[in-house]
């Protein structure tokens, strides 16, 4: 972006006004003073036009190769089912401006390696939705974390545990959901992988539509890769190990709530730790909560500290993070060449689950 262009809105395009395209994205996109969503494309039309009349924006495409052909935009937000990534993205891709995906980057490797073919020859970028970067909480939590790895008042990174327990994810955030017609069930989907018989494609997609997040958030707070090492049966618990020796634990849903949301991240060092808390999803105007604890020794008088958080919900920072990443304010939180890393890592994971 010129710096010409430094103080004029950014023209965004949306394909797929759906739940989350609507309720996780649009709304936030729509109320943003420097960006201006211009257009829509979404084959429910009659949906369409109706999120269109509430949102004030000005066209409607039942497609989304039509309405970057006729628009002049600066980026466009691909709200879809991430087993639709592999047919769309490419598509997408020949306008060479910028997109948001939903997490993950495809259903597979494969596809996704696929997608990464399209964006080199493209010159463009794509920021993968892992929102929980977004968090305020998350960004405090992380310059915690690398602060403290880098004066090593605390002694070594040793280990980080996320929980991410089964709960109401929703928290009533569809409460403004506009759906006029059925879903389409018969788009095009990614072809299945050539590693995987059906049965466990299925476990694997369910593996990545609820966990791939937390595979991420690990990742993200500790500052490095790292490889699975242990698949408990049961599918409660998943282990490993990071580049520089970091212990690793995901706990997957050792019990469930109805009302309530109880993510969490741990990260642990020798003389103290760093505790996360994160909202569900589609909390509004929500932050997570942060905990440092410190117990230096010494004789020094251990301390807990709980920084304050601005009220600002993930899914509207994220969508301010992207905006500013289109104009050149910042590089994308997550692009795509990091997110086939998380792909990799499920795949880890389940061969030590099922053996193949």
């Amino acid at each position: 972006m010129s710096a010409k262009d430094a103080g004029k809105k950014m023209r965004i395009g949306f394909a797929g006004v759906g739940g989350m395209g609507q309720c996780a994205h649009l709304r936030n996109y729509a109320t943003l003073q420097d960006c201006e969503v211009a257009a829509i494309s979404e084959p429910r039309m009659e949906t369409a036009k109706l999120v269109a009349q509430r949102y004030a924006i000005g066209k409607v495409y039942s497609d989304a190769s039509e309405m970057l052909k006729k628009e002049k935009l600066d980026a466009v937000v691909a709200s879809q089912p991430f087993t639709r990534h592999g047919i769309l993205i490419p598509e997408l891709l020949e306008a060479k401006i910028p997109i948001f995906i939903e997490k993950p980057l495809s259903s597979t490797i494969e596809s996704g390696e696929k997608i990464l073919k399209c964006l080199k020859k493209s010159g463009t970028w794509i920021m993968v939705g892992y929102h929980k970067r977004s968090d305020p909480a998350s960004i405090c939590a992380k310059a915690e974390i690398e602060k403290l790895k880098k004066s090593g008042e605390l002694g070594k990174l040793k280990y980080i545990r996320v929980l991410m327990p089964a709960g109401d994810w929703i928290s009533n955030g569809f409460f403004d959901l506009i759906r006029k017609d059925e879903y389409l069930k018969d788009l095009p989907s990614e072809p299945p992988p050539t590693d995987m018989d059906s049965e466990n494609y299925k476990k694997y997609i369910a593996f990545v539509n609820y966990y791939i997040h937390q595979v991420n958030l690990i990742r993200y707070l500790i500052g490095e890769s790292y490889d699975v090492t242990y698949a408990d049966p049961k599918g409660v618990l998943m282990a490993g190990t990071s580049s520089n020796g970091i212990t690793i634990s995901l706990e997957m849903s050792p019990y469930q709530t109805t009302l309530d949301w109880q993510e969490s991240a741990l990260v642990c060092f020798e003389k103290g730790w760093v505790k996360l808390e994160l909202p569900s999803p589609l909390r509004i105007n929500t932050p997570g909560k942060v905990e440092i604890f410190k117990d230096p020794g010494s004789g020094k008088i251990p301390e807990s500290t709980t920084p304050q958080m601005p009220w600002v919900h993930a899914m509207r920072q994220q969508a301010s993070n992207f905006i500013a990443a289109v104009r050149g304010d910042m590089p994308p939180l997550c692009d795509a060449t990091e997110a086939l890393e998380d792909l990799k890592v499920a795949r880890q994971y389940l061969k030590l689950l099922t053996g193949k």
